[in-house]
């Protein structure tokens, strides 16, 4: 995802006048965090987004919060308040992605007391059911994290036969993607055709991709510049990476599987 530098340090020093302590905790992944500390009760998450806090709740937290507003459409703008560096610093484990502009200053926030927790932000099934795997054994709540990966696998292969009944004449659509969007067309069982972004499509990548002529476009919502080949007469999907304020990782499928599925019907 394109990079925005969002400075914050006005509001490190509105956090830091009221008494927060902030240490800086290194800038690698935490991919080593150990397991939640067993007799403290279920462990607090703070996450940066909807996309980490969805992970976490798929892997058992019962107790997420999250910073950024799940109607903001592109999360690197969103500017973090004081009182999100105070949630930060009370959490157990703060998760994050390494595109974030906030995601450094956020670690400082965490102080000794919170573990920052990199979480690779990716819908591709393998992926997603790797960072739920990873994050269950961050918590301590493998079982509700396995849990959760059985229903996934369970209801992403029926919305793969499903989208296979719903193919026109039984043929795989033909699809260009967005990079961030290739996961839906992997869920479709589409043949590639090309990829674009995470850069603005230049008019050499328009003529060359316009020239596979695909079947569809799978846009992605958060960083779309309007229609991608226009005139091309494929049909555009805009594709949600993030979920909803339920935190339901599940629905993302879901609602790409119903627009990759429309979308066939009318191409």
């Amino acid at each position: 995802m394109q990079h925005i530098r969002i400075p914050i340090s006005s509001l490190l020093a509105l956090t830091m006048s009221a008494g927060l302590s902030l240490s800086a905790t290194g800038c690698g992944s935490s991919g080593s965090a150990a397991g939640h500390k067993s007799g403290d009760g279920p462990p607090v998450v703070v996450a940066t987004t909807t996309w980490e806090g969805a992970f976490a709740k798929a892997a058992g937290a019962k107790d997420v919060k999250v910073i950024v507003p799940a109607s903001v459409q592109h999360a690197p703008d969103y500017d973090p308040r004081p009182s999100d560096l105070t949630a930060v610093a009370h959490a157990d484990f703060v998760l994050y992605a390494s595109f974030e502009p906030y995601a450094k200053k956020l670690k400082e926030a965490a102080g000794a007391h919170a573990k920052p927790v990199e979480v690779d932000l990716d819908n591709d099934a393998d992926k997603a059911m790797a960072a739920v795997t990873r994050l269950g054994g961050v918590f301590g709540t493998q079982q509700a994290a396995a849990k959760w990966i059985e229903s996934f696998r369970s209801e992403y292969g029926r919305l793969g036969k499903e989208l296979m009944d719903a193919r026109p004449g039984g043929k795989a659509p033909s699809v260009v993607a967005q990079v961030y969007s290739v996961w839906a067309a992997k869920m479709a069982g589409a043949n590639v055709a090309g990829t674009y972004g995470p850069e603005a499509v230049t008019a050499r990548q328009l003529s060359e991709l316009s020239q596979k002529k695909p079947d569809l476009v799978l846009d992605n919502v958060h960083m779309t510049t309007g229609t991608v080949l226009p005139g091309s007469g494929a049909h555009q999907v805009e594709v949600v990476n993030y979920p909803g304020r339920d935190l339901d990782l599940l629905a993302v499928y879901r609602d790409a599987a119903a627009m990759v599925k429309k979308a066939m019907a009318a191409s």
